[in-house]
């Protein structure tokens, strides 16, 4: 299980980017579409990805750990995690997201479909 991305929802995507990428100069390390932005953190490898949503998404600003198999974690989840999202096919595998007891968001994902296609194929 590694620390990939710190989620970071907000309700305005430009007022964010100007924020992290042009007053605080983080790099852009990719795009998804026109809602999601991942920004280089200055030091680390973890990376701060910004997501455009509203006050309806479920979930909220939490770590998104990196792992082999999410449906099998999910399976397996420790007793201290809530499951709050079942896992879902995402681009390239899955996400799921928990809860711990003081109930902060946990986010596990997996790259399980880039080499093996995805579940629809």
């Amino acid at each position: 299980m590694k620390l990939e991305f710190l989620y970071t929802p907000t309700r305005d995507l430009q007022a964010s980017l100007a924020l992290y990428r042009d007053e605080l100069g983080w790099e852009e390390a990719w795009r998804e579409g026109d809602s999601t932005v991942s920004l280089k953190v200055p030091g680390s490898d973890v990376q701060l990805m910004l997501d455009a949503t509203d006050a309806e998404t479920e979930g909220g600003f939490g770590p998104v750990f990196v792992l082999d198999d999410v449906q099998r974690f999910n399976a397996e989840h420790p007793q201290g995690l809530r499951v709050t999202s079942e896992p879902q096919e995402i681009p390239g595998g899955y996400l799921a997201t928990f809860e711990d007891p003081s109930g902060n968001t946990i986010y596990v994902m997996d790259q399980s479909l880039d080499a093996a296609g995805s579940a629809d194929d």
